[in-house]
């Protein structure tokens, strides 16, 4: 069986930096940012209580609730979620959709890497991790060059964009790798169901709670509530295979509530 631990070390310390440098470089900040932010974290806090409570209802130990909050934490907002809304919703959603995949990719680099580290180490290990991902330093660089519209060499912005485009792909490859391993009976069901559960339907619902808490336009709510709804994200896999926080349980929630997510937006995306 080949080893997925060499592959997922790439991504994570070579290829997804030039991602998010790109991602951040690229997509301007608007005035909405804030309350995308507030609720991005409010929201993120509400599904951690929320696993943490249903990981000791169902008596998880310390990397089976890493690996449960990993399932459920973190939207596939990116390549699923912005496609999406812009079907949903038309060119004008994607100036809320954009700064909303910014604030997840922040939170997955900081709080997913934490989480996913911790079930190895104490808080001291985990923030250690965190600390050590190339992809947090590139954040701040990129929203000053974008900010002073201080413009790269053109051969220098390709070169980045040519080892950026490959991370999506060699994420999707690892996860295929990954669930090649996964047999369908010794799929954990019950635990894959409450995490569906949470990721599809209950996140979108706190979502619509916590952005009557602020005055906004119909569309950034709609926009956050459906981008609240995406299954779980791909590079939390990526996360669990190189911290070994129960990548087959994870992996196995990113296939299962992608598949669900079908119907669930499909429902969501007529009620809205």
């Amino acid at each position: 069986m080949l080893d997925l631990k060499p592959i997922s070390t790439l991504a994570v310390y070579l290829l997804l930096p030039f991602l998010v440098f790109e991602t951040f470089y690229t997509t301007p900040l608007n005035l909405s940012f804030f309350y995308i932010t507030i609720t991005s974290v409010l929201i993120m806090i509400i599904l951690i209580v929320l696993g943490i409570v249903a990981g000791r209802f169902l008596k998880f130990d310390k990397k089976d609730e890493n690996a449960f909050l990993l399932s459920t934490i973190f939207p596939n907002s990116g390549n699923y979620g912005i496609p999406i809304i812009l079907f949903a919703f038309g060119k004008q959603s994607l100036a809320y959709g954009m700064p909303l995949m910014i604030i997840h990719a922040i939170l997955m680099g900081i709080v997913g890497v934490y989480i996913a580290a911790n079930g190895r180490g104490g808080v001291k290990m985990s923030v250690e991790t965190v600390l050590r991902q190339p992809s947090n330093y590139v954040i701040i660089p990129a929203i000053l060059l974008q900010q002073f519209h201080i413009h790269l060499p053109a051969n220098l912005f390709a070169s980045i964009q040519l080892v950026g485009n490959a991370t999506i792909p060699v994420v999707m490859i690892i996860l295929g790798m990954q669930l090649a391993n996964v047999t369908i009976r010794k799929m954990k069901w019950g635990r894959i169901s409450w995490a569906t559960l949470i990721r599809l339907i209950l996140s979108p619902a706190i979502a619509y709670g916590v952005c009557l808490l602020f005055p906004m336009s119909d569309l950034l709510r709609n926009v956050i509530v459906v981008m609240s709804a995406m299954p779980s994200a791909a590079n939390t896999t990526l996360y669990a295979i190189q911290f070994d926080a129960r990548p087959q349980f994870v992996s196995s929630c990113t296939l299962i509530t992608t598949i669900f997510s079908i119907l669930s937006l499909t429902v969501l995306l007529n009620i809205l």
